[in-house]
C-alpha cells in the first residue's frame, strides 16, 4: 500500500474514534456555543494530542506484537472485530446530555486544550478502541518494521481528528440554536453504526479468505 493510502485510512480512523459524543465532544460543543468557532477548536486540539499519543502507542504496539505472533493475524482480527462491534453497540446506546458539563467559562487556549487533553488521556477505552481498529486492519496497516508508514497513519489520525473538531466547531457555531440532546444522540448513532459496520466488514473479509 502507498503512504497516501495509509494517511487516508488513518484519517478515517481519526474521525470514527473522535466522533462518538462523550465528555470532550460535549465540552467542545458548549464552548463553541458560548465562545464561537475558536473556543471549540481549542478544546478539540487538546483531545487531538491525546488521541495521537494513543494512536501511536496502539499502532506501534500492534506492529511490535505482530513480530512475536506472526501467523496469528486472524485471531487479532477476530478479537478486534468483536471489540469494534461491542464499542459500537455501547456508543449507539449512550445518550449524552448537553448539560453534563456546566462549566461554560472561557479559560483561553492553554486552559481549554489542557482540560480536554486530560479528559481524553484518562479514558482507557480510547487506547482499546485504537488497538481494536489497528489490529483489525490486517493487510491495510503498515507491516512490522515499516515505521515511516506507521507514522504516516498516525499523522492521518491526527488530521482526521483535527478535521472533525474544526467541522463540529464550525457547525455548532453556525447552528448553535438548534443543538440539543437529540442532535447528540444522532451523532452517536452514526458513530456507533460505523464502528459496528467496520467490525462486520472484518468478519466478512475473514469469511471470504476462509472460503477462497
Amino acid at each position: 500500500m502507498t503512504f497516501l493510502e495509509y494517511a487516508l485510512i488513518g484519517f478515517f480512523v481519526g474521525i470514527i474514534t473522535t466522533a462518538p459524543v462523550g465528555p470532550v465532544n460535549i465540552m467542545a460543543i458548549q464552548h463553541a456555543v458560548h465562545g464561537g468557532f475558536r473556543q471549540g477548536v481549542y478544546v478539540g486540539l487538546g483531545a487531538v494530542i491525546a488521541d495521537t499519543i494513543y494512536a501511536a502507542a496502539a499502532i506501534f504496539g500492534v506492529s511490535a506484537v505482530t513480530q512475536f505472533i506472526e501467523g496469528q493475524f486472524d485471531l487479532i482480527e477476530i478479537v478486534g472485530g468483536a471489540l469494534l462491534i461491542v464499542f459500537g453497540i455501547k456508543i449507539w446506546n449512550t445518550h449524552p446530555h448537553l448539560s453534563e458539563d456546566g462549566n461554560g467559562r472561557e479559560r483561553g487556549f492553554i486552559g481549554d486544550a489542557a482540560a480536554a487533553f486530560f479528559m481524553a488521556i484518562t479514558n482507557p477505552g480510547a487506547v482499546l478502541a485504537f488497538i481494536a481498529i489497528f489490529g483489525g486492519l490486517g493487510d491495510f496497516r503498515p507491516a512490522p518494521g515499516d515505521h515511516f508508514g506507521a507514522l504516516v497513519m498516525v499523522a492521518g489520525v491526527a488530521g482526521g481528528a483535527t478535521c472533525w473538531w474544526m467541522t463540529v466547531s464550525a457547525t455548532v457555531a453556525h447552528f448553535k440554536a438548534r443543538i440539543d440532546d437529540r442532535w447528540l444522540d444522532r451523532a452517536n448513532h452514526i458513530a456507533g453504526f460505523l464502528l459496528i459496520a467496520f467490525g462486520i466488514l472484518i468478519y466478512l473479509k475473514l469469511a471470504l479468505e476462509f472460503l477462497l
